[in-house]
């Protein structure tokens, strides 16, 4: 049947499309996305047609198929439907996002992961048995050093291994250890897709860590990330979001610690300024949390576009001529500062006909409990305005 392969870089989705192709004695007709278009799409289906009238079935290969426009993928269709070939599309990008809803529903996706530490262990014992190495050694340690620079990519691993060779001769070297590796070897980016999966995967490991705070894997996903080459003012500007987003009135200290960490970084650049980054990190995720306020705006955000237009009551209009005085712009406002706890009890804000919507409900931690308590103590002030004056003493 046909199908997509989603996976990283380096775990085996070409060699599995060859590996199928040979276990079904098919022809195997392999297609680059980056360098192919309409006209070599329609070649491949001829040489599929080909095959067919000679009694051979063709797997299609189309690595990177996420590359094809619709168009491209939407030609792939109507020989799928028929029977033409069996089609495999290779990709490191979400399919639900880069392959079109028609060519998905008729594939099956299946997931790479990538490789282990276990599996690049093998892939180095079969690297040394083909001669790779070259007679070189490499000690446990070493290998595992190499292992964390391939970051599960089995081509990345082998052509490090290529890089070690040759260091290695050039300093008439035999041994390999961690100290040769750091010097010769560059540290190459961890799997990290500015604009793909792994980029928004890490970006939400990141803020669901601070808003379930926990600092060790807050700080783990930042640093991932910077290593990854995310752009730390990106990074910076997502801080202030948390801050406001997860936190909120319960500490607004977060918002002031997370800006001041942005400014820092801009003044600082990397390194020294990622460590304002990562003390904002911990600071977030064991701040007091709240998304009290997010809710509430998110709620009345939801009112005004759905409701009507409410006009604005005549008593908090602003009355700077005669006509709007003697319209009673303004008539009645009662100045909250000249009133007792410089709270006009009893005093509407709202407009006419609109009940109070209780949007905002703080929540008891931090500095939000203190403002439940303020609110509670305002609400009894209204409903004591509100309550009829008893029979005065004689």
């Amino acid at each position: 049947h046909s199908m997509i392969l989603w996976g990283p870089p380096g775990v085996g989705k070409t060699t599995l499309a060859r590996i199928l192709a040979h276990a079904f004695d098919a022809e195997f007709t392999p297609l680059s996305a980056v360098f192919s278009g309409v006209k070599d799409i329609r070649e491949a289906v001829e040489r599929a047609q080909m095959a067919a009238a000679r009694g051979r079935h063709t797997i299609l290969f189309v690595d990177e198929v996420h590359r094809f426009n619709k168009s491209q993928q939407d030609a792939f269709l109507p020989f799928v439907e028929a029977g033409l070939f069996t089609f495999i599309g290779a990709t490191t990008e979400n399919p639900s996002f880069e392959v079109n809803a028609a060519l998905l529903s008729r594939a099956q996706v299946y997931v790479l992961k990538p490789l282990t530490d276990a599996d690049l262990e093998a892939l180095f014992v079969r690297a040394r048995s083909a001669g790779v190495l070259a007679g070189l050694e490499l000690d446990a340690a070493a290998r595992a050093v190499l292992a964390g620079y391939a970051d599960g990519d089995a081509r990345r691993f082998l052509n490090l291994l290529e890089q070690t060779r040759t260091a290695a001769r050039a300093q008439q070297v035999q041994r390999i250890d961690t100290a040769f590796l750091e010097n010769v070897l560059t540290l190459n980016a961890r799997r990290f897709d500015k604009g793909g999966d792994a980029f928004y995967d890490q970006i939400s490991a990141l803020h669901k860590s601070v808003r379930g705070s926990h600092p060790d894997a807050a700080l783990y996903w930042l640093t991932r990330m910077l290593d990854g080459g995310a752009d730390p003012h990106y990074l910076a500007r997502r801080l202030v979001r948390m801050a406001w987003e997860d936190i909120g009135l319960a500490d607004p200290r977060a918002a002031e610690v997370a800006l001041n960490a942005a400014r820092t970084y801009d003044m600082l650049g990397s390194p020294e300024g990622e460590l304002a980054l990562a003390q904002a990190v911990i600071y977030l995720a064991v701040a007091a949390k709240s998304n009290a306020g997010y809710n509430a705006y998110n709620q009345a955000r939801a009112f005004v576009k759905q409701g009507k237009s409410r006009e604005v009551p005549v008593h908090l209009r602003n009355a700077p001529t005669r006509l709007m005085k003697e319209l009673g712009y303004g008539h009645a406002y009662r100045y909250a500062h000249d009133e007792p706890h410089a709270y006009a009890a009893g005093e509407t804000y709202l407009p006419e006909g609109m009940d109070e919507p209780g949007w905002y409900q703080p929540v008891p931690r931090g500095l939000e409990q203190k403002i439940s308590d303020k609110l509670a103590f305002l609400r009894q002030l209204d409903a004591d305005a509100a309550r009829p004056a008893g029979p005065k003493k004689t």
